[in-house]
């Protein structure tokens, strides 16, 4: 039987249930793989009498022929109870339209189906599937739409039975209240058992049910080659899957922004602009864009041909990042774990924090400018925006303390910070006007 895990947005569901009372239907929209089927019929079978699930992948036919017309929605309504052996309950039941990118007028007859008010509706699909099949038809005005983004830390707590560590974590980070040497080691010991695995329910269930980082990573690789074959049905070309590919060399040369022109030759990201708008509708791949003008307001000034990529998921960016290998074999895993890999993994990290500021519901920003030198650059690796100010954030793979770019970025905006951050792999501390905090906090910025 599938595992069903506990999810965040499941709260937010229930808001809309309650709130909105079927004036609306539930758009859940999100990423192949992150847990929007598991999740809405979860939601369904706990909070309504009945609940009805067409999963337009595999739908008949005559299923989907239904919804071509639906001016008689009795007839409608008692096809499917006795297609579905299901009872319907006017205003207790919900009916599920899973992957309803598949059938497009079924999505369109959404509207005439919240008016009807008899059931509830969930959609669940993926937003650049749901883009490339509504050109024929008119996108419904009555949807509450949610993002489900892969399990978030705190998530991956949950499913391994611990509910009492992001929460403690919290009142220190709120206090800014050191955690001590030896707590701040174990639970970046445990932080990276995360980063190893990542968020993505099947490799959660599958570290859970076998405790073995191997076959967790072949369950990544069947993910990754499964976005990399939609990005092949994007883009004929190839270039959509070759982007998604080099995104962790592109991290690694510490370039300040994503070089198209080193992985497809002779490319111009202007002419590439439909296929990277894809790549960032399929929520597969996360999107920092460079502010030109590090202020608050960050989209009035973002560069739109300045960017970078991460991965949505930290487990899959490691996996793609040692894509060379047939499968990564326990022992990198091992020194991952332990802390013990010699090459510098700053940028691992810093896809890491990018899934973290995004799956908190952050837009991603960061900004570079050059030294007083001009021989190279300075580079605040996010930006937030709080209140009337920003956030500056630089991001560490190890202990080291040093925040130089931090310095000079307070020097040349100081009126505009509200505080500045430093996450990296030791315990809470100030220095000067950074504060120092530990990788596993990034969630609560």
């Amino acid at each position: 039987m599938e595992r069903v895990f506990k999810r965040k947005l499941y709260e937010k569901m229930l808001c809309w249930k309650r709130e909105r009372d079927g004036s609306t239907a539930l758009l859940i929209k999100g990423a192949r793989r992150v847990g929007k089927s598991t999740l809405a019929e979860s939601f369904a079978r706990q909070e309504y009498d009945s609940y009805l699930l067409i999963d337009f992948t595999e739908a008949s036919q005559k299923v989907k022929d239904l919804f071509d017309d639906v001016s008689d929605l009795d007839s409608v309504f008692s096809f499917l109870q006795f297609y579905y052996h299901t009872t319907l309950v006017p205003r207790k039941s919900v009916i599920i339209f899973d992957e309803v990118q598949r059938c497009p007028n079924a999505r369109q007859a959404i509207k005439k189906l919240v008016k009807d008010h008899r059931y509830d509706y969930i959609e669940t699909g993926s937003l650049l599937s749901i883009k490339k099949n509504v050109k024929d038809i008119r996108i419904p005005s009555e949807e509450t739409r949610l993002t489900l983004y892969p399990m978030d830390y705190e998530e991956f707590c949950w499913a391994l039975g611990d509910e009492a560590t992001v929460h403690l974590l919290k009142d220190y980070f709120e206090k800014k209240k050191p955690l001590g040497d030896a707590i701040t080691r174990k639970l970046l010991r445990d932080f990276r058992r995360y980063m190893l695995v990542g968020g993505m329910p099947q490799a959660v269930a599958t570290f859970l049910d076998t405790n073995n980082f191997e076959m967790v990573d072949a369950v990544k690789r069947e993910i990754i080659e499964l976005y990399a074959d939609d990005f092949r049905k994007i883009d004929a070309t190839g270039k959509a899957t070759r982007l998604f590919y080099a995104i962790p060399a592109q991290l690694n040369s510490n370039a300040s922004r994503y070089m198209v022109s080193s992985v497809i030759d002779n490319a111009r990201i202007d002419a590439l602009e439909e296929i990277l708008q894809d790549m960032e509708d399929s929520m597969v791949v996360l999107f920092a864009y460079h502010a030109n003008d590090p202020n608050v307001g960050l989209p009035l000034h973002r560069g739109t041909l300045q960017y970078k990529m991460f991965l949505n998921d930290i487990g899959l960016f490691i996996t793609l990042a040692f894509w060379d290998k047939t499968v990564t074999d326990n022992l990198i895993y091992q020194k991952l774990l332990s802390d013990k890999m010699s090459a510098d993994l700053g940028y691992v990290f810093e896809n890491l924090v990018a899934q973290m500021l995004k799956a908190s519901g952050n837009e991603l920003f960061y900004h570079v400018w050059p030294t007083e030198s001009g021989k190279h650059n300075h580079e605040i690796d996010f930006l937030l925006s709080r209140q009337n100010k920003i956030c500056p954030i630089e991001v560490k793979s190890s202990g080291y303390k040093s925040h130089v770019s931090l310095d000079a970025f307070q020097r040349k905006y100081s009126d505009r910070i509200n505080d500045s951050y430093l996450l990296y792999t030791k315990d809470i501390r100030r220095d000067g006007v950074v504060w120092m905090l530990p990788v596993f906090m990034t969630m609560f910025l």
